[in-house]
């Protein structure tokens, strides 16, 4: 039974009145251990305070007096007025602007029982299958809604926006393609933002672009081509002869394309495209000024080991029953490093789950009412401009006019008087896309807007009978879509909203996420995601404004962002913050793409290796192969520390070759390195630079700053270090610090130029400011805490990982400690003994856990047959004891497998975990069934049951499934 916390004492005199306002007290609701707590946890070290400690913890040279400006915290009521003034300074309009963003309505069952909720938004990525199978399910569901739309054979679990998935499509021709040419097409009619990634990667990867118009695809030998489908003017056109002459000379072909469209027409499959991408946005999920969205990504079921990012498969439990998880784990990232398919750690995952319940919430039906909706009043405003002598650009299309010799100056001056936002592609032509929530008003408004005068619609005129016949703007016959889609029953039960409230919520109790127990994670930071935070999401000013509208209308998103960067620029020490890159990986990649920019500025061109040490992530030899870098291997120590001799052997062998070093601080062993200043500066001194991953960054805030340490650059996990919630593997935010010189070099964007230094520099993202709308968490977060609080939870982050590790280092060893036997933030604990004495690994560890309720530690990284424990700051010392007291049951089954009290064949960690499955089978273990399910008392009053049992990996890689099974599968 858990403790409750000590209730304070009233005080025996009255307090101030500025005490009373109690400006602090988010710090308190965040940090879950209070002081008596810390009192009692820093006795247990020997300590008398957290300075004492951080002392012990932290190198001397590098550990600073308290230095945040941050200013001091505030109430959760006071961030969130101060957070609405800004807010409010931007301007909400209509937005027809299209090029892959479109207004769209979320049902609200959907908004308040997935994204407004903690059991959705609080979950890690669905490594332990067995207790993430709701989540599994809602992302097989987003899989078959892209599979059915795109008519293609197996699609990945999201991407991060549609811009980069069209770049990780170029990369995967390449891969797959017999083509010996280094170039690539792309259709002029593709859109900017991602015509500008594309370019990005395209240079470091040495490829050539060829960007013109479609029919000219076939004209050059290429290794591969991309088309906007519909195009970003909104024609629409058949693909299938141009594929059929790139097919003949090995080209692979990549539709660049739009869910909603594709209800209405031919999918890219039926055109014989290998790959199809775009943005699942469309389905429910707000702008907000560019994201978080997420991305699809389909394709041919023959290139399924060269696909990037996750895919769920269908695979079977130890009882034989139907199970998920993730499938072909070993092409990603953290197991092939630099040969893996790309650096994409995490994705999109609560996003792809939204769009997925908003194509189960409508099914079939739904969806082809809202895209004939569409279609149906985009041909309603073209035939009535056509009627006022309005020029249009194309006839055939979806739900983009594209209007020519047009005074666009003066449409803009009246558009923006009715808080109206269009396309303005030059000074004679504009455009516009109609969405889900336009309505009959809407037209007239834009009528009026575009003709200067007033109008009134005889709807009448435009119904189906009279409708249809000789329309100025319509779907040709060729390119209407004639398949069925969604026909899985899960696309067609659910239609009520009682039904879909207990859809999602029979999902949510298959998942363990942080509102029901510690995820201690190393390098994953799960730490509370305070409910404040998540509070400005859906206000109308955050989520509603297009990432490409003009930056006048969003001063207050504007403001949102300069203070943020401020805050992490005082935090890290850097002289410049980008905030573009929308996910861990992408700000890895962006920051080895400024240093190599800035390389090639100075004539540093031949700089092309990258060092790295072996204990790193492995997103980062991966983005290293991405950003054009040879990955060079650094040793480390005994201790776990970077083996400075053959640090300076590397440095010696390649003296005028190595452009970086890539190294994660604290180091990812879990200890703060003595040595950092002395590597950063010897690297230095052989003219490389330095970049930091900021993985470790909770153990760094208030204490010591990257910049101080001598890093010149770092990304910033903000779903890390900063409460952006991880969603089930996503979304994420990577943004970086970069020292002076390295500022001109960071990525801007060609539809919104960043107010930067980096005049000419491509994108890494879509949308300019990457998934803008929850900067706002991280905003609150550090507001919140104020430069008291955030030094105060780096503190009690040490201090919690080192109570972990004193209280457990009789029964699991600690890998490595720091000088005076300390670890930072994280601990290693090692479990490779008992694979000796009693062959139980560290999986059977792992699962066992869960019939304990918890989700298992970072497994077998950075070393195998290891845990790594990160509790972060958020959790109360409650919660460490119960965790503590789990893995010491553990361990004493264990010991009873190892003194024969248990048969090495039949103890409950081999058949771990259990599930109610298990109580209604006849039991067949020598262990009884009460041990199996409830092992502690506390389990027997609030027990969570995993909802599979042991699930087979091997067996779904085997019979790959990556689509929902027919319902006869779960009978």
């Amino acid at each position: 039974m858990r403790m409750s916390r000590n209730v304070n004492k009233p005080r025996s005199k009255p307090l101030t009145l500025d005490a009373l306002e109690h400006r602090g007290a988010f710090i308190e609701r965040h940090i879950g251990p209070n002081d008596e707590e810390i009192a009692d946890m820093l006795a247990r070290l020997g300590m008398e305070s957290l300075e004492q400690l951080t002392q012990q913890v932290v190198p001397e040279d590098i550990l600073q007096q308290p230095f945040l400006a941050i200013g001091d915290a505030v109430t959760e009521e006071a961030a969130l007025a101060e957070l609405k003034g800004l807010a409010r300074q931007n301007q909400v309009f209509r937005q027809y602007i299209g090029l892959g963003y479109h207004e769209t309505f979320m049902p609200a069952v959907i908004r308040r029982n997935v994204l407004e909720n903690p059991g959705w938004y609080t979950a890690y990525t669905p490594y332990q299958a067995e207790i993430a199978q709701g989540r599994l399910q809602a992302l097989l569901n987003f899989q078959q809604m892209v599979l059915d739309l795109t008519e293609l054979e197996i699609a990945n679990a999201s991407l991060l926006d549609e811009a980069t998935a069209a770049a990780e499509a170029m990369a995967m021709s390449k891969r797959c393609s017999d083509s010996a040419s280094m170039a690539y097409f792309v259709d002029n009619q593709v859109l900017p933002q991602t015509l500008d990634v594309l370019k990005t990667r395209a240079q470091y990867f040495g490829f050539e672009l060829i960007v013109g118009p479609w029919e000219q695809a076939a004209d050059v030998e290429v290794f591969g081509a991309v088309f906007q489908y519909p195009g970003k003017e909104g024609v629409v056109r058949d693909f299938s002869e141009v594929i059929e002459s790139l097919h003949q000379q090995q080209a692979l072909v990549t539709l660049a394309t739009d869910l909603m469209a594709l209800a209405a027409i031919k999918p890219p499959g039926a055109m014989r495209a290998d790959i199809a991408v775009g943005s699942a946005q469309r389905f429910g999920v707000p702008l907000g000024y560019g994201g978080p969205h997420a991305a699809f990504f389909a394709t041919l079921s023959q290139f399924k080991r060269s696909v990037p990012g996750r895919i769920i498969g269908v695979t079977r439990d130890s009882h034989g029953t139907p199970a998920l998880r993730m499938a072909l784990q070993t092409r990603e990232q953290h197991i092939r490093r630099e040969k893996a398919n790309s650096n994409i750690c995490t994705a999109q995952a609560l996003l792809a789950i939204l769009s997925s319940f908003y194509a189960v919430y409508h099914g079939p039906a739904g969806i082809e009412r809202i895209s004939q909706r569409i279609h149906r009043l985009t041909q309603v405003l073209a035939d009535e401009l056509v009627k006022a002598g309005v020029s249009l650009k194309h006839s055939a299309g979806f739900d983009t006019l594209t209007l020519s010799d047009i005074a666009v100056e003066e449409v803009r001056e009246r558009a923006l008087a009715q808080g109206v936002n269009l396309r303005y592609d030059d000074d004679t032509q504009l455009g516009l896309s109609i969405s889900e929530v336009t309505s009959p008003d809407d037209i007239e408004t834009l009528l009026s807007v575009i003709t200067g005068k007033d109008w009134r619609l005889d709807w009448d005129s435009h119904e189906v009978a009279q409708f249809g016949k000789t329309n100025a703007f319509s779907i040709p016959q060729g390119v209407q879509r004639t398949s069925p889609y969604l026909t899985h029953p899960v696309f067609n039960q659910h239609h009520s909203e009682h039904q879909m409230l207990r859809y999602i919520k029979a999902l949510e109790d298959k998942d363990l996420a942080l509102n029901r127990s510690m995820i201690a994670l190393g390098s994953c930071t799960m730490k509370l995601n305070a409910t404040a935070q998540m509070l400005p999401l859906f206000w109308p000013e955050i989520a509603n404004l297009h990432p490409f509208a003009p930056k006048e209308q969003a001063i207050g998103y504007q403001q949102i962002i300069t203070q943020l960067e401020d805050f992490l620029a005082n935090i890290t020490g850097f002289d410049a913050i980008c905030m573009q890159p929308n996910s861990g990986a992408q700000g890895e990649y962006a920051g080895l793409l400024a240093i190599r920019r800035y390389l090639a500025a100075q004539g540093q061109h031949q700089r092309r290796i990258c060092l790295i040490p072996k204990s790193a992530h492995g997103t980062n030899p991966a983005s290293a192969q991405m950003a054009g870098l040879k990955v060079v291997v650094v040793a480390c120590d005994p201790e776990g520390n970077v083996d400075m001799g053959d640090l300076q052997a590397k440095l010696e062998q390649y003296p005028d070759q190595v452009a970086c070093m890539m190294i994660t601080y604290p180091s990812t062993h879990g200890v703060f390195e003595a040595d950092v200043r002395r590597l950063c500066q010897l690297v230095h001194e052989k003219g490389g630079q330095v970049y930091m991953d900021g993985a470790n960054l909770n153990a760094q805030v208030g204490l010591t700053q990257a910049a101080k340490l001598g890093a010149d650059v770092l990304h910033i996990n903000l779903h890390k270090t900063f409460a952006i919630p991880h969603g089930g593997g996503g979304p994420g935010m990577g943004p970086i610090g970069v020292k002076a010189h390295l500022a001109p070099y960071v990525a801007n964007h060609s539809v919104v130029p960043i107010d930067n230094e980096a005049k000419g520099q491509g994108a890494v993202s879509a949308a300019p400011y990457g998934s803008a709308s929850i900067l706002v968490i991280s905003w609150m977060y550090i507001r919140m805490m104020g430069s008291e609080g955030l030094r105060k939870a780096t503190q009690v982050a040490l201090l919690n990982a080192n109570y972990i590790a004193k209280s457990l280092e009789d029964q699991y060893p600690i890998l490595y400690r720091g000088p005076n036997q300390r670890v930072a933030h994280e601990c290693i604990l090692d479990v490779r003994p008992f694979k000796k004495e009693a062959d139980i690994s560290e999986v059977d560890i792992a699962k066992r856990l869960m019939d304990y309720g918890f989700h298992a530690p970072t497994m077998s990284f950075p070393v195998a047959g290891t845990f790594m424990v990160e509790p972060t700051e958020s959790e109360s010392k409650d919660e460490l004891d119960r965790f503590i007291g789990a893995l010491s049951a553990i361990y004493q089954e264990i010991q009873q497998v190892k003194t024969g009290g248990f048969s090495k064949e039949d103890h409950p960690l081999k058949y771990a975990p259990h599930t109610l499955r298990d109580l209604m089978l006849p039991w067949q273990h020598a262990y009884s069934i009460a041990l199996a399910c409830f092992p502690t008392l506390e389990s027997m009053e609030h027990k969570y049951w995993p909802s599979a049992n042991r699930v087979d990996d091997v067996y779904g890689d085997r019979n790959l499934i990556c689509s929902c099974p027919s319902i006869e599968n779960y009978a």
